[in-house]
């Protein structure tokens, strides 16, 4: 079951049906419940087509924040390792791969995401910049993952590489983020054979793609989860997003223009346009 947030309202589809349902999308991403509440909707809603997500929103709530996991696959360590060793920070990323407390930090407040096609944004004063396509969770007040969406976290690799401290102004910015295109709700923890794929396409060609397996991050999301929630308090639930196994080389940088894809098995795919 998905949920979207569209500019008709929250809508859920079901085997391809989509229903428009009358509860604010605030409310129903913060529920401990959501699968069952959204089950609950369906069954008086009547059926509707694609058409009533045609003009899709971000899919994080308006009260909410964005957090991100850095280093929880090996290539993002190596990447990491390789883009700050001039500035000597490179062991620390090793070191971060194997502790016990991962890399967490604040990634956006909702009004710097994006959602489905919209534009995200590289910073001026950088110049090498990346996608990190991400699996992001959806977890409420009390630190329950409710379910899964699709997650962009644009960095600016030659800012967070002359400096680790430098890293919140690599990842923090107007149209840093987007995320979408749904929100896929399960009881179930999606499966580790679930794949990610990133592609970018630049004068109608392909200029990166890659794919990676959840199976290859070294941290689960509960215990992602457990760390972001250790003294931070989240009233209206918060959005995680789970590190990335995919990183360009250092001859790849992105380009206005560029169209970045990432599409998640059983999600769906997020498109997006650099500014």
């Amino acid at each position: 079951m998905k949920l979207y947030n569209s500019s008709n309202g929250t809508v859920i589809e079901v085997n391809g049906h989509f229903y428009p349902v009358a509860i604010a999308w605030d409310k129903i991403i913060n529920d401990d419940n959501a699968l069952q509440t959204a089950k609950s909707l369906v069954n008086d809603a009547a059926a509707g087509d694609s058409t009533l997500i045609k003009d899709l929103l971000p899919v994080i709530g308006s009260n909410q924040e964005l957090w991100a996991c850095g280093v929880t696959y090996l290539r993002s360590k190596i990447g990491r390792q390789e883009e700050s060793k001039d500035a000597g920070g490179g062991d620390f990323y090793g070191r971060v791969y194997e502790a016990g407390r991962p890399e967490c930090f604040f990634k956006s407040t909702s009004h710097r995401v994006v959602g489905n096609k919209g534009f995200v944004r590289i910073r001026k004063d950088s110049t090498w910049d990346v996608p990190e396509p991400e699996l992001t969770l959806v977890v409420t007040a009390s630190g329950k993952i409710i379910g899964y969406t699709i997650g962009n976290d644009m960095s600016s690799r030659s800012i967070e590489g002359e400096n680790p401290l430098y890293l919140p102004q690599a990842k923090t910015y107007d149209g840093c983020a987007a995320l979408g295109p749904c929100i896929l709700l399960t009881e179930k923890p999606i499966s580790p054979t679930t794949n990610i794929t990133l592609t970018i396409n630049r004068d109608n060609k392909t200029a990166f793609t890659d794919t990676i397996a959840l199976s290859q991050m070294k941290r689960t999301p509960e215990e992602l989860t457990s760390f972001v929630y250790r003294e931070c308090s989240f009233p209206f639930g918060c959005m995680i997003m789970t590190g990335t196994g995919i990183v360009p080389g250092n001859d790849f940088t992105l380009q206005s223009g560029d169209e970045i894809a990432i599409e998640i098995d059983h999600i769906g795919k997020l498109v997006n346009t650099v500014a």
